[in-house]
C-alpha cells in the first residue's frame, strides 16, 4: 500500500468519525446547520495529520498545513459563530431535507453528514500530495499557489467583513449591501472562496500528480454556481428584499467583481 493510499484512508476514517460525532450534537441540539462547521474544520484536522505522518520537505509541509489550517479555521470559525447566533433556528437548506425527509430523518441525515465527510477527503489532496513530495526546493508554481491562495484568503475575509458590519446595524434591516467589495459582485465571498481552492491546486502543480487535483476547484465552482452556494442565496435574497435585490441583479455582476451597470 502506498503513502498516499495510506493516508487517504487514514483521512476517511478520521473524516467519518468527525462527522459521526456532529451528527449525534446535531441530534441533540435539533439544528443540523453544524455540519457546516465540521466541514470547513476538516482541512484542519487532516492537514497536519498528512504533514506529521509523511517525509516531505519541511518548508513545503509547513506551507501547505498552514494554508489548508488558517483557511479551515478562518472559515469555520466564522460559520461557527455565525449558527450559534442564529440557534435554534436552521439554515433554509436544512429546513427543506427536514420537510423532504419527515420520519427518517436520523438516517438520512446521518448518510447525508457522512457524504460531506467523504467530499473533505479528496479536497484535501491538494495538501495530501504536497506533504508527501521531499523535493528540496519550493517549485515557482508553489509560491505563485500560495499568493493567489492569499489573495482569496483575504478578499473573502474582507467581503465576509463587510456584510457582518452591514447586517450589524438595525438601519439596514430589509436593505441590500452594496458596500465595499459587495458593490461590484452580489457574491464576492463565494468569489474569493473559489481563487482560494485555484490557489491550493496551483501550489498542488508543484507536487507529482498535483495537476490530477483540478477537480477540487471544479468541484467548488460548481457548488458554488450551481447547488448550494448562488442559486439558494439568490432566491432567499429576493424572498426577503423583493424588488431591491432584483434592481441589484440588474446592475452588479452575480460572481466575477465588475463595474456595476449604469441605470436608464
Amino acid at each position: 500500500m502506498t503513502t498516499f493510499t495510506a493516508l487517504a484512508l487514514l483521512g476517511a476514517a478520521a473524516a467519518f468519525v468527525m462527522f459521526s460525532l456532529t451528527w449525534c450534537l446535531s441530534r441533540k441540539l435539533d439544528n443540523y446547520s453544524f455540519v457546516d462547521v465540521t466541514w470547513s474544520y476538516g482541512l484542519a484536522v487532516l492537514a497536519p495529520m498528512y504533514a506529521l505522518l509523511t517525509n516531505g520537505y519541511e518548508p513545503r509541509q509547513a506551507l501547505a498545513t498552514g494554508m489548508g489550517m488558517i483557511w479551515s479555521l478562518r472559515l469555520g470559525t466564522y460559520l461557527f459563530f455565525r449558527i450559534k447566533r442564529h440557534h435554534p433556528h436552521e439554515d433554509v437548506r436544512y429546513q427543506v431535507l427536514r420537510k423532504k425527509w419527515e420520519g427518517k430523518l436520523g438516517s438520512r441525515f446521518f448518510l447525508f453528514f457522512q457524504a460531506q465527510a467523504l467530499l473533505v477527503v479528496p479536497l484535501s489532496f491538494p495538501v495530501l500530495l504536497a506533504c508527501i513530495n521531499d523535493r528540496p526546493e519550493l517549485h515557482p508554481l508553489e509560491i505563485l499557489g500560495a499568493a493567489v491562495w492569499l489573495l482569496g484568503l483575504t478578499g473573502e475575509a474582507v467581503a465576509d467583513r463587510q456584510m457582518q458590519r452591514f447586517k450589524a446595524d438595525p438601519a439596514n434591516r430589509g436593505k441590500v449591501c452594496t458596500a465595499g467589495l459587495w458593490r461590484y459582485s452580489r457574491h464576492p465571498n463565494y468569489f474569493f472562496e473559489s481563487v482560494v481552492w485555484w490557489g491550493f491546486w496551483i501550489f498542488a502543480c508543484g507536487s507529482p500528480w498535483g495537476w490530477t487535483t483540478l477537480y477540487a476547484p471544479l468541484l467548488i465552482l460548481h457548488f458554488l454556481l450551481r447547488v448550494t452556494g448562488i442559486p439558494l442565496t439568490e432566491q432567499c435574497a429576493i424572498e426577503s428584499k423583493g424588488d431591491a435585490y432584483r434592481d441589484y441583479q440588474k446592475t452588479t455582476s452575480a460572481f466575477v467583481p465588475w463595474f456595476p451597470k449604469k441605470t436608464s
